[in-house]
């Protein structure tokens, strides 16, 4: 009788393990492309505005003339190139093949540049006048989250399953800051709303 109590012991014991082991949010609902197909690693998508008739999608951009790093920003609406560059995500969650709402991501431009540096997103410096944090390429890359904002996207910066005994975050929401007319991904402002589209 003890034998069969210390092997169910030890079977509850080992599926608690197993449960704290896993993510809680390992079941979020997944990011789903313009067609309603869920977002897949290694494939290339577009980022493109949900609102109409503002701007072209994500691209790399030459901020203050300075060619290295490249910003984060849209192309404009009369640009040969209105899609902007494509990106590929990866969750940071290792094994994974769906990108889901909510947990942490890596994005990474498909292109080259003349910088001979990663195209991936990282948090960059702050904007002076606003406070607001840019989103560069080139150097260690960030993991940032897309969350559900009712049928279209938000991007957002809070590392938690990648950093999670960093002291709290300063996390913010991206949207766009205009500089001299040149359009910027930056955290700590109104979110912006995105979709994507397959490339």
């Amino acid at each position: 009788m003890t034998s069969i109590g210390t092997t169910l012991s030890f079977v509850w014991l080992t599926m608690a393990i197993c449960s704290l082991a896993q993510p809680a949010d390992d079941q979020s609902p997944p990011v789903l492309d313009t067609s309603g197909q869920p977002l897949e690693t290694g494939v290339e998508y577009y980022i493109l505005p949900g609102i109409t008739d503002i701007a072209g999608g994500l691209t790399l951009v030459n901020r203050n003339g300075i060619r290295c790093p490249f910003y984060v920003g849209q192309e404009p609406l009369a640009s040969a190139e209105p899609n902007g560059t494509s990106v590929i995500f990866t969750p940071y969650t290792s094994g994974e093949t769906i990108i889901r709402e909510s947990r942490d991501l890596s994005v990474q431009f498909q292109a080259l540049t003349i910088c001979i540096q990663s195209t991936a997103w990282r948090v960059g410096e702050e904007d002076p006048e606003t406070g607001r944090r840019f989103i560069v390429t080139a150097g260690d890359k960030s993991y940032f989250r897309i969350d559900n904002n009712g049928g279209v996207y938000n991007f957002s910066w809070c590392p938690t399953e990648s950093c999670p005994t960093c002291d709290r975050p300063r996390c913010g929401s991206a949207g766009i800051l205009i500089e001299d007319d040149k359009r910027l991904l930056a955290l700590d402002g109104p979110a912006f709303p995105f979709v994507f589209t397959r490339a």
